[in-house]
């Protein structure tokens, strides 16, 4: 079982940045793969940042713009975005899977409770 809860989010001005934070409690496995979802409204649920086995994998509108981090001792994870623009307003969730698919949000098991981005133009 794992519990993940997100902070960090926020209204910000286009071109400024947010750092959202993961804290992760409960058990944790060095297989799991730990990902960036955001959604909007009125559009599905889609991935922006995943890392597993110390490979990350990239949304490519955020390429550049975006980076994620973690601090083991801390249980922390983080994502650091930079140069926001409106479309990058969404609510955005970390999650945890062992599952092989990174890239569907049907293939995580564990959500937060996410936290709201708003960049304003």
């Amino acid at each position: 079982q794992v519990q993940l809860v997100e902070s960090g989010g926020g209204l910000v001005q286009a071109g400024g940045s947010l750092r959202l934070s993961c804290a992760a409690s409960g058990r944790t496995f060095s297989s799991y793969a730990m990902g960036w979802f955001r959604q909007a409204p009125g559009k599905e649920r889609e991935w922006v940042l995943i890392t597993r086995s110390g490979v990350t994998y990239y949304a490519d509108f955020v390429k550049g713009r975006f980076t994620i981090s973690r601090d083991n001792a801390k249980n922390m994870v983080y994502l650091q975005m930079n140069s926001l623009k409106p479309e990058d307003t969404a609510v955005y969730y970390c999650a945890a899977t062992a599952r092989p698919n990174l890239f569907s949000p049907q293939s995580y098991d564990y959500w937060g409770q996410g936290t709201q981005v708003t960049v304003s133009s």
